[in-house]
């Protein structure tokens, strides 16, 4: 069974709360109970992490890889903009992933129009609400193992 690691970064457990004309009215609980839904039926393995620290992340992504982990999904919040730290930990897992973005980050002001991570990463889905997740969710089931 494909095990994928799904990363929210800092400020995705306020989902529901902060910005809803931007980000919708969804919880971060919501959408794992979905992305869970949605594993089960695809026969994928998720685990998942919100942290609004950047060495947690960091450190998890290092930990799941050595776990064996097959690939993920990150959404790195601000630190998508900022993180040369989380780009080379993205590159070091070796693993196929995919960042995702609620908000379409092209859209929006011009510091959030340049993802520092994305080059890291296989694909980039920016801008369909949670949709995005479960696009990317969909995709790395595809991959083979």
């Amino acid at each position: 069974m494909q095990k994928i690691g799904i990363i929210n970064g800092p400020n995705l457990d306020r989902l529901g709360k902060r910005e809803p004309e931007i980000y919708g009215h969804g919880t971060l609980d919501g959408l794992v109970e979905e992305l869970n839904r949605l594993a089960d039926h695809l026969g994928l393995s998720v685990q998942h992490l919100q942290s609004n620290h950047e060495g947690a992340i960091i450190d998890q992504l290092a930990a799941w890889t050595d776990a064996g982990m097959h690939a993920f999904i990150i959404n790195p919040g601000g630190l998508t903009h900022t993180s040369v730290a989380l780009r080379d930990a993205i590159t070091a897992t070796g693993k196929p992933t995919v960042e995702v973005h609620i908000s379409n980050i092209h859209a929006r002001e011009a510091f959030r129009q340049k993802s520092i991570t994305a080059g890291a990463c296989r694909a980039l889905i920016s801008g369909m609400g949670f949709h995005g997740y479960y696009l990317a969710l969909h995709y790395l089931s595809q991959l083979e193992a």
